[in-house]
């Protein structure tokens, strides 16, 4: 194991105070992890994710006189996983927040998304701002809809190749990359995501890798880079590996993969908040070579518009795409401060 790998401050992690139950969402099974007492605040993971991409924020939230609620999102983990690709559209997973926040006897949360649970997070925050009171975007900043269709918008990020979330489309495609060796696939996926992944294409000046397209023919992994054998990123553990991998190997890539294949329904459904702004006090944190922060450098200027009540945006330098892993202390420090200021 090299010294990266022991020095990671997750080997002295205590978990043990979180408390897992599943909850009816509306109609909906949804896996909850939590911690603490008083105000609520509801964690939502991207993709290939889980609840416990939010290890580092249960306990520092807890602590801090809060209950800190993660989720496994539908289609993840212990939460149901509807087979219809239409049922994982951006209002179900709306109605599954709302579903947790009155299942576990509360009127009103602070919700915070990071990567897909960034989208998902500012629609539960749009259609019930009764409920989700305050809002924390990570890595993905406000992108209000317009009148530009997703998937046009995807095709021409591609360019001569296909964008990553283009070639996610076609249910069973991707899956047939991934689940040939599924824990192969995640660590390339984490690894060439992270700040370290960047930093090591740079050092081997791979001009290639980082683009997250697929050349005609071929597949996304294709792309990715892979860290040296026996060793691991400084902010993930073996331990912390091995129960994403566990889970994805139980439940297949589907379920996330299918919050991708909803994005034009998604369009249509929303079209009624066309151009809306986010009024909830809100904050961003992204990473400063994170791919979906680097691509919404334009959203990120119109905050002042699109989220007239921001408490703060904040770039972490060398930081990539698992902020709250990569930046656990640092996403911390930001999240306390602004919920001490709501």
């Amino acid at each position: 194991m090299s010294a990266m790998s022991e020095s990671n401050a997750n080997t002295t992690l205590d978990l043990s105070g979180v408390r897992h139950h599943d909850v009816d969402a509306l109609g909906t099974r949804i896996h909850v992890a939590e911690m603490g007492e008083g105000p609520m605040v509801l964690f939502v993971h991207g993709f290939p994710e889980s609840w416990y991409s939010w290890r580092h924020q249960l306990p520092a939230v807890a602590v801090a006189g809060y209950r800190a609620v993660a989720i496994d999102v539908r289609g993840y983990g212990r939460s149901s996983a509807p087979r219809a690709v239409e049922d994982y559209r951006m209002v179900r997973h709306v109605a599954d927040n709302v579903g947790v926040v009155r299942a576990l006897g509360e009127d009103s949360a602070v919700i915070v998304g990071h990567d897909w649970g960034s989208p998902i997070a500012w629609s539960s925050a749009l259609l019930r701002p009764d409920i989700f009171t305050a809002l924390g975007l990570v890595s993905v900043p406000y992108n209000a809809r317009s009148d530009f269709k997703p998937s046009a918008a995807f095709r021409m990020m591609g360019g001569d190749e296909e964008f990553y979330i283009e070639y996610f489309q076609k249910p069973g495609r991707a899956e047939a990359e991934m689940e040939v060796d599924l824990p192969h696939w995640l660590l390339g996926m984490y690894y060439a995501a992270s700040g370290d992944g960047v930093r090591a294409r740079v050092a081997s000046a791979d001009s290639s890798g980082g683009r997250f397209t697929v050349a005609p023919g071929g597949k996304l992994s294709d792309r990715f880079i892979w860290p040296e054998p026996g060793t691991w990123p400084h902010w993930m553990t073996e331990a912390d590996f091995d129960y994403y991998a566990s889970e994805f190997t139980r439940t297949g890539m589907s379920g996330g993969l299918n919050r991708y294949r909803n994005v034009d329904r998604d369009w249509e459904d929303m079209a009624a908040f066309d151009d809306a702004p986010i009024t909830q006090p809100s904050l961003f944190v992204g990473g400063e070579v994170d791919g979906p922060t680097v691509w919404g450098a334009g959203s990120i200027a119109k905050f002042p518009q699109t989220m007239p009540n921001l408490h703060k945006s904040v770039i972490l330098d060398g930081i990539g795409h698992w902020v709250q892993q990569e930046a656990a202390d640092e996403l911390n420090a930001e999240l306390l401060d602004f919920l001490a200021a709501l």
